[in-house]
């Protein structure tokens, strides 16, 4: 039976976090979800809201204790938003489970990750920090291609992949502005079919229920930034699964991470698989929430619940019970005024969408796409199978006709 008498807080209300809240009342779990703006659209779906910033840790800590006066709260989880180091404080303020406050910490800069990864025997790509263009363009010499980023942002913000050296002094100004105390990363660029993967580790084991092909079809169209359309299960890559998740265990541990949620971006090189960085977070996106379940029919979210609420994870609700085709896809559109989008209805009307979104109202300006945050809108289809779902997503794109206007 659910337990109806525990509650889970929820740290932020968008999009990203509605699917959290959903399915913890679809469990039975009382809801409270905060956000600092009143208009996210999980707080209408929450059992209790509270108008306050994730980040504002005071502000967060004074409401909370002033709400647990009257109601308690059992456990504290988010979806989507990096901060696994502020659920970790605020579990911790209430007296709730988390993770090690070291490993929140590791998992939030990508220098320390690499170096815990380091000794941990994690295949990683080489990486330096640098405070200067000079120092990129000494790296560019030595590798000849590179990404740069900063080291805790989210979203691909101010992340750049440098092919061209005269670009160098630019982009690194693009991630300068973002830089933590002077300093961003630079990591030599590892070629192969990329995997998004997501696992739960319990009591030290290894379980990922996630995997998906990432795609970069619009990788030339948009460099130097590097911008993911979206991604599809099943992956083409099963038979590397084992060596994956062995590579994921090794990174797990290196953080220190034995109990929780893991995202991970994972390379298939030639000399097998390798991670570019991990997450002690629930994805955000359509990953957790649509391709996974609608593929496989697991919706891990709910065993990431009963963590927070100090549970024992069921993994048997782990097995797939099902072997569809999910895919999501991003649309893209050029900087100007958007006008209006034509072929909304043909496309919706298909039983086999089952998201459509568009981010933007006509009037509004549209500025040159530079991180994930600013893609137009997205869509997830299923199909019995990858051909395809692969010829319905281009079916939508061609149906779909955005029409901006210049300014």
């Amino acid at each position: 039976m659910p337990n109806t008498q525990k509650r889970l807080l929820v740290l932020g209300a968008s999009q990203d976090q509605a699917f959290m809240v959903k399915t913890a009342k679809a469990m039975g779990i009382t809801t409270l979800a905060v956000d600092m703006n009143p208009d996210a659209p999980a707080l209408a779906l929450a059992d209790d809201f509270g108008i306050v910033s994730t980040r504002d840790i005071p502000a967060l800590k004074a409401f909370l204790d002033d709400f647990i006066k009257e109601k308690p709260i059992h456990g504290v989880a988010t979806m989507g938003s990096d901060i696994p180091h502020i659920v970790a404080e605020v579990a911790e303020h209430l007296g709730t489970w988390h993770i090690a406050h070291e490993t929140a910490k590791l998992a939030t800069n990508k220098y320390e990750m690499k170096e815990a990864f380091k000794r941990g025997g994690v295949r990683i790509p080489d990486y330096r920090l640098v405070g200067s263009a000079h120092e990129v363009h000494e790296a560019f010499d030595q590798y000849g291609k590179l990404v740069i980023k900063p080291l805790s942002e989210a979203g691909s913000r101010g992340v750049s992949l440098i092919t061209n050296k005269a670009d160098i002094d630019e982009l690194f100004a693009r991630a300068f502005a973002y830089a933590v105390d002077g300093k961003v990363l630079i990591e030599s660029f590892l070629e192969g079919p990329q995997i998004s993967t997501e696992s739960l580790l319990v009591d030290g084991k290894i379980v990922t229920p996630g995997y998906a092909d990432r795609n970069y079809d619009v990788l030339e169209r948009f460099l130097p930034q590097i911008m993911e359309n979206g991604g599809i299960q099943p992956s083409q890559h099963q038979d590397a699964f084992d060596s994956i998740e062995a590579m994921l265990l090794k990174a797990a541990k290196s953080l220190g991470l034995h109990h929780g949620v893991m995202k991970g971006d994972v390379v298939l090189t030639k000399d097998g698989p390798a991670i570019i960085e991990v997450a002690a977070r629930l994805s955000g996106g359509d990953f957790c929430e649509s391709l996974v379940p609608l593929g496989t029919g697991v919706n891990y979210v709910r065993n990431v619940i009963r963590m927070a609420l100090g549970e024992a994870v069921d993994l048997g609700e782990l097995t797939p019970t099902m072997n569809r085709a999910v895919s999501n896809r991003y649309f893209f559109a050029e900087p100007g005024r958007f006008h209006s989008v034509e072929g909304v209805d043909e496309v919706t009307a298909k039983d086999w969408i089952h998201k459509f979104e568009i981010w933007y109202k006509p009037g509004d300006i549209l500025p040159e796409t530079r991180s994930h945050g600013q893609r137009f809108g997205v869509f997830v289809l299923t199909a019995d199978d990858r051909e395809t779902a692969i010829e319905r997503e281009k079916w939508v794109y061609d149906t779909i006709k955005i029409r901006i206007d210049p300014v």
